[in-house]
């Protein structure tokens, strides 16, 4: 995230590998020009208006007035992983449509709370910008989002409504034992179907991410210093501390309490 407040300018023509995300906080109507791929837009910016530039797409910025913006750049691998764990949306590998301009005052409200979180160096801060940055997002995709197109035949490709079925399955027997059997009956599907879709659209095995989002599960658990860890262990669907330990220092790199003790308090 950086703020902005400058003199009327220009940027020159660039691509990037992230999403740019620009909020007008200026009360004054001003105009700028954004080359989009070569295309050029000349409008009036009015306050909370958005600019979205999806990852890849080459722009340039020139600017009339005095600027006062709020740039938001945001990693498309994480974005996309953000989307899966924490909303069930399954997004176009484009990620964003091409909206060159729209108006969110909500939106915009909430880059504004996540800048003055930033500004402060204290802890309480510190909580405020990660759960607002939370907030920030879900409202970002929930409306602009744009998820994979679903398939006319849904047994053919793993859709977004099959990934939220799953999801689903495994969030509300997180404490049980999980089989490919079970997530493929889920999603309406044999079981070796399921696998290779499932891993050609996410990338892993489905017993790989069933880990990853237990052991997921379990770092936001033992947030709670005074939870203990055989508990964690067996509301994540391990079947004991010894077992959560070993997965845990199979996938994150140390052992549960080590991590406990590093993370800043």
């Amino acid at each position: 995230m950086r703020y902005f407040q400058a003199a009327p300018n220009q940027m020159p023509e660039d691509e990037f590998d992230e999403h740019h995300v620009l909020l007008n906080l200026n009360r004054n109507v001003h105009r700028v020009q954004n080359w989009r791929d070569g295309e050029l837009r000349d409008f009036m910016f009015h306050k909370d208006e958005i600019v979205v530039t999806p990852a890849g797409m080459r722009s340039g910025w020139r600017w009339h007035g005095t600027s006062d913006v709020i740039v938001i750049t945001l990693d498309p691998v994480k974005v996309a992983q953000f989307a899966q764990s924490e909303l069930g949306i399954l997004l176009d590998p484009q990620q964003f449509c091409d909206l060159p301009q729209f108006s969110d005052p909500d939106l915009c409200a909430a880059g504004v709370i996540l800048r003055d979180a930033l500004e402060t160096d204290d802890m309480s801060s510190a909580v405020m910008f990660e759960a607002m940055s939370r907030v920030f997002l879900v409202k970002l995709l929930q409306k602009y989002g744009k998820r994979r197109a679903e398939e006319v035949d849904l047994s053919a490709r793993f859709t977004s409504r099959h990934y939220q079925s799953v999801l689903f399955y495994i969030q509300t027997r997180l404490d049980r034992t999980i089989t490919v059997d079970q997530l493929a009956a889920e999603a309406g599907m044999s079981s070796s179907h399921f696998a290779r879709l499932f891993k050609e659209t996410l990338g892993s095995t489905p017993m790989q991410y069933v880990m990853a989002y237990r052991i997921e599960q379990a770092i936001r658990m033992m947030e709670d210093t005074a939870r203990p860890l055989g508990d964690i262990a067996l509301a994540c669907g391990f079947a004991d501390q010894a077992h959560f330990t070993r997965s845990f220092k199979q996938v994150v790199g140390q052992t549960p309490r080590t991590h406990r003790v590093a993370k800043p308090a």
